[in-house]
């Protein structure tokens, strides 16, 4: 294991990082006076054990190859989601480890499934923590997304390399995106909490919802997620820092770097834009003949807001939409695969992959009427290869293949059919709730059984790190490169 001591010391600088920011909650359970110092062990236990790797992982070698960023990807999420599950099971919520771990691999992976039965009256140290995690989660996808995964070529992110060199020598190229990527997601969220602030939102309630709105990750602080404070500009406000969320954030780099176009130019941010656009005009039309209840304004801003967020995987919920009949369920349940774009905050299959798949279709089918002919396909300017086509191909089809797995496994374990469906979409697809009255956007999965909880999370961790990333590790031939 010599050679993985690069791996190890930075999952212990992360580990330490992650010690530090326990210490946030901790100053709320002083400062709320809720007479724990749960947090504080939490954050010694977990600097301690980062140092410990740390000093044990000391290396001249700064550098990562291909196999061991395929190590680090895994064993980072794994790592942070186990470490940050302490605080929860050391909390007076009686979590039980599995339900602990959920919770905290719901939280870094952005997903937004809980397990937490009231969220009004638990301590609001736990809610803070929740925040964070999908907070760092979520930039932690994007740094990856930006600047690890397109060097692995997983599922065609590729596409995305900024460095075409061929180099495996990963870290130092990341540095300079990684500080430039942090600093824009942490002025956003500043920029959010504060509109949501000057909407009405308590200073907690604010920064709170800031972390998981950038994060498109979810997690609320209320039980009635962001419905329960019936606030228009509240809504508004999370709408358009949701879609400031599902946005590449390297566009945002060229646009610093003069690219002012870039956020019209881009094919994939169009795509995601169009699609968003076309679902919010179906579901709107669909409430409209049948929901004679709704205003057009309120029609507009219910479909908008929960289309957008189910898209997007943040989560929230302004409204049952299980009770809208049987359509927006089926909807929802397509949305929940589709996504936002790559190298953002969001999830699921992503809009680049289906366009790429949409363009193979078209050439395929041009060819079977001209079989003499040659096509190109062209995405964003660029020539798309086969052997790119063929890793798109393969991951949707890895993707549902997979989906369908944890569905059966969730039927296995109990589940009736909504649930385990709806379950291994939400899961794979990180959005959070679910479908039917167990899991949907009124209920949590606090009630499905332990192994249950533990195939949602290993779902929770494929569906962030692309699949391959994860699946790779478990080749006899990876561990003996």
């Amino acid at each position: 294991m010599a050679t993985n001591k690069t791996v190890f010391f930075i999952i212990g600088i992360l580990l330490i990082i992650l010690g530090v920011f326990m210490l946030a909650p901790y100053a709320i359970q002083l400062i709320y006076d809720e007479n724990s110092s749960s947090f504080f062990s939490s954050s010694i236990i977990t600097i301690i054990m980062g140092i410990l790797i740390v000093l044990t992982s000391l290396t001249k070698e700064k550098q990562l190859n291909l196999r061991q960023a395929f190590l680090f990807s895994s064993l980072a999420w794994i790592s942070i989601a186990f470490f940050g599950s302490i605080p929860f099971v050391l909390s007076n919520l009686e979590l039980s480890f599995s339900e602990a771990f959920f919770e905290s691999m719901s939280g870094i992976t952005t997903t937004g499934s809980t397990v937490i039965l009231d969220l009004d009256s638990s301590p609001k140290s736990i809610l803070l923590w929740r925040a964070i995690m999908q907070w760092l989660g979520g930039i932690g996808i994007i740094v990856m997304a930006t600047t690890v995964l397109p060097l692995l070529k997983v599922g065609g992110m590729q596409l995305f390399q900024l460095d075409t060199s061929g180099t495996e020598k990963i870290l130092p190229k990341t540095v300079e995106i990684s500080v430039l990527i942090i600093s824009i997601y942490t002025s956003l969220t500043f920029v959010c909490a504060f509109v949501y602030w000057l909407q009405g939102m308590s200073a907690f309630d604010s920064i709170a919802h800031s972390f998981t709105t950038l994060a498109t990750g979810g997690f609320s602080t209320h039980n009635e997620s962001i419905g329960f404070f019936n606030n228009p500009g509240i809504e508004i406000t999370a709408t358009i820092f949701i879609i400031l969320g599902s946005i590449p954030f390297i566009a945002y780099l060229k646009f610093i770097k003069g690219n002012k176009k870039i956020l019209l130019q881009d094919v994939q941010i169009r795509g995601f834009l169009y699609l968003l656009s076309m679902s919010i005009f179906i579901m709107f039309l669909y409430l409209f003949f049948n929901n004679s209840e709704l205003s057009f304004l309120d029609n507009l801003r219910i479909s908008s807001f929960n289309v957008l967020s189910i898209l997007s995987g943040t989560g929230y919920v302004t409204d049952d939409f299980g009770l809208w009949g049987k359509f927006p369920l089926i909807f929802f349940l397509f949305l929940m695969f589709v996504g936002g774009c790559a190298g953002s905050t969001t999830c699921g299959i992503k809009i680049f992959r289906l366009q790429i798949l949409f363009l193979f279709l078209k050439t395929q089918i041009k060819k079977l009427i001209y079989p003499n002919s040659i096509y190109l396909v062209n995405y964003n300017n660029q020539k798309i290869a086969d052997g790119f086509v063929n890793s798109v191909i393969l991951f949707i089809f890895s993707y549902l293949l997979i989906f369908f797995l944890v569905a059966i496994m969730l039927s296995i374990t109990g589940l009736d059919f909504l649930s385990a469906i709806s379950g291994a979409a939400t899961a794979i697809s990180n959005v959070g709730p679910g479908l039917g009255e167990m899991i949907g956007p009124n209920g949590n999965f606090s009630e499905v059984s332990e192994i249950s909880k533990w195939i949602l999370s290993f779902a929770m961790l494929l569906g962030r790190l692309e699949i391959f990333a994860v699946l790779v590790l478990f080749l006899p031939s990876f561990w003996r490169a």
